[in-house]
């Protein structure tokens, strides 16, 4: 007879994972607590499908859900209006121009009456990330001002979603759709959504198997796995985005 499911405590001297198939199923994909949020922690974790996920002056929490949250940027839903919001006379886009912004807008840090998962100390670490050249945003702007955006981390050919906002109506739709424009000319078959929610759901994505996730990642991480220049990828505001009509 076998024991009750327990969670895995990292060593704070060892960047080391359990098997994603050893996360228990109640909370649905909870691993492991502890470590920290060091670069090298967090890009293993990545790499192996598992994700931070934790509350404010909690231990770090380490998930790998079953079934798994991911968008194919080819089957991105974009119905007419988002087409039209998308047009470059409506919102200006740009690549890791503001990423500690988009970061700080993901955390609605503007209203303090506002929950949010995204810490501290996580958003001190994704910025690091991205000084590293492993974490990117997409932002969009009206007249000036930053009115949405996205933020997910890079690996090999790899996108892992963290989080998007709206200050506008619409304003996240551009960004992930701009997104979703950039990945496929590049040839990035997939984003990692994580989790589930009605707003992806609309967008098109989709629930597969942990097993069939943790199966396409590892070869998608595995190659290339430096960090990337997005400056350098393709997908100006004008590049067509991709995606099928609802």
């Amino acid at each position: 007879m076998s024991g009750p499911a327990t969670i895995t405590w990292l060593r704070p001297d060892r960047i080391e994972f359990p098997d994603p198939s050893t996360a228990l199923s109640e909370p649905n994909g909870l691993l492991a607590a502890g470590g920290d949020l060091d670069p090298r922690r967090l890009l293993a974790a990545y790499g192996n499908g598992i994700f931070p996920w934790y509350e404010d002056g909690l231990r770090i929490l380490g998930w790998s859900t079953d079934p798994r949250c991911v968008l194919y940027p080819g089957r991105l839903r974009v119905n007419r209006s988002l087409r039209r919001a998308a047009r470059p006379e409506r919102f200006e886009v740009s690549v890791d121009q503001a990423f500690d912004d988009v970061v700080a807008g993901c955390t609605r840090a503007d209203d303090p009456r506002a929950g949010t998962w995204i810490t501290r100390e996580m958003a001190a670490a994704y910025s690091q990330l991205n000084r590293l050249g492993y974490a990117h945003s997409v932002e969009v702007w009206r007249d000036s001002r930053l009115v949405g955006g996205i933020y997910g981390v890079s690996l090999g050919t790899m996108f892992f979603g963290e989080s998007m906002f709206s200050r506008v109506a619409d304003a996240s739709k551009v960004a992930l759709a701009h997104l979703a424009a950039r990945l496929q000319a590049r040839g990035w078959p997939m984003i990692d959504c994580q989790l589930p929610n009605p707003h992806l759901d609309r967008l098109g994505a989709t629930l597969i198997p942990r097993a069939e996730f943790l199966a396409d990642l590892l070869p998608l991480v595995n190659r290339a796995a430096e960090p990337t220049d997005w400056s350098e990828m393709p997908g100006a505001p004008a590049l067509p985005i991709p995606g099928e009509a609802p």
